[in-house]
């Protein structure tokens, strides 16, 4: 991407943060975040940089780094030249993105933007007394949080568990965003295409549906029968989990859960079939066992396209898109959810810290959702932006 279409974009996603504009403009006047300083980790990529612009708008120094496989070397060059201190730049290294994290977590920051919860366990290994709370963007990262309150005891938000975050981005963006990456990836159709969504959480009903309204024959697998009788009310094949691999020319995993696809799954997959995964961490589909795995007799990998296809010995092959990385925010051209989902996701997470920097919020609200008040306040600014 050349500097002036790089630019051409960062200007075009921020001049289509409406929410995220009008709350920045509201910040400079009253500069929630004057004095203190945000440690982030997102996904660094055009529209995380209108999220950290409305924050450092609010007076606070930020300092940001991005997560595994998923940071935009244009957007760390635009921050940079917003005076913003990004610590480390695209890294798909896990090691290198451990100590990235490391330097952020030895900044001290007074609160914590994080994504997947790694601040908040660096915080636990190795305390500092000024650290007032944050928010946790995902799923993953309560997962990963909520056993761990008692010791954290102090405000974290789980913008995630917001009802907005659910509809807006879980099940419509995430969908739309899989489905899009799926077509980026591939440039393969899914009309009569038999597709197994792995979970059926808010972001699973989001690709089930996208990837059905496309004409696929959609079947869903969940851990949770209460759950997968939603499914199978909500129109979806829902049969037994290894009959669910056996059919599939795509899989997608959208579970938050480690270890979804492994390689004891290698003799059920179809020949061709495609995975993806949708979830935060790039575990759920065990890609180093894959490889790993004595059948498999060689891997082909494209560059280009970041996909790699695993030949078996019994003459069967399968690709894997994006190393198993979040396919939304991998391959050709990554543009993750879409705008509009992620103004309001954001703005959620300003209004969230905005609400910890002003106090009065204790151990009580350690690893819970979004206050209901931000939820309405958020939404009523979003309607009134769109009427």
């Amino acid at each position: 991407m050349s500097e002036r279409s790089s630019s051409s974009r960062l200007a075009f996603v921020s001049g289509s943060c409406r929410l995220l504009a009008a709350t920045a403009a509201e910040f400079r006047d009253t500069r929630p975040f004057e004095g203190l300083s945000i440690g982030v980790s997102i996904h660094l990529e055009p529209k995380t940089a209108a999220l950290i612009e409305t924050l450092a708008a609010g007076g606070a120094r930020v300092v940001a780094t991005g997560n595994l496989n998923s940071t935009q070397a244009e957007t760390v060059a635009h921050l940079a030249a917003q005076g913003i201190t990004v610590i480390g730049g695209p890294t798909a290294d896990p090691a290198v993105h451990d100590a990235d994290l490391d330097a952020v977590a030895g900044e001290k920051p007074d609160l914590l933007l994080d994504n997947g919860g790694d601040l908040f366990l660096r915080y636990l290994a190795a305390p500092w007394p000024n650290l007032l709370g944050g928010t946790e963007e995902t799923t993953s990262g309560r997962m990963r949080l909520a056993p761990l309150r008692d010791r954290l005891a102090l405000p974290v938000l789980v913008i995630n568990d917001s009802p907005i975050k659910q509809f807006a981005e879980n099940r419509h963006a995430v969908g739309q965003s899989l489905f899009e990456a799926y077509l980026r990836f591939t440039n393969r159709s899914t009309n009569g295409k038999r597709v197994t969504v792995f979970g059926y959480g808010a972001c699973g009903r989001g690709v089930a549906a996208c990837f059905a309204n496309a004409f696929a024959r959609v079947s869903v697998v969940d851990i949770d029968p209460v759950t997968t009788l939603e499914a199978h009310l909500d129109g979806f094949a829902t049969p037994h989990r290894d009959e669910a691999v056996r059919s599939a020319d795509v899989i997608v995993t959208v579970t938050g859960a480690a270890g979804v696809l492994t390689a004891d799954d290698l003799p059920l997959l179809k020949d061709g079939v495609i995975l993806m995964n949708g979830g935060h961490f790039p575990v759920e589909i065990d890609a180093d066992g894959l490889a790993a795995e004595r059948s498999v007799t060689a891997i082909a990998r494209s560059a280009a396209d970041d996909i790699e296809t695993f030949a078996l010995d019994d003459g069967r092959v399968f690709h894997l898109l994006g190393r198993g990385h979040m396919a939304n925010l991998a391959g050709p051209r990554p543009l993750g959810n879409t705008i509009e989902s992620m103004d309001l996701g954001f703005t959620l997470q300003a209004r969230s810290l905005e609400r910890v920097a002003k106090g009065g919020l204790g151990a009580e609200s350690c690893v819970v959702p979004v206050p209901a008040e931000i939820d309405r306040a958020v939404a009523s600014a979003y309607l009134d932006l769109w009427r």
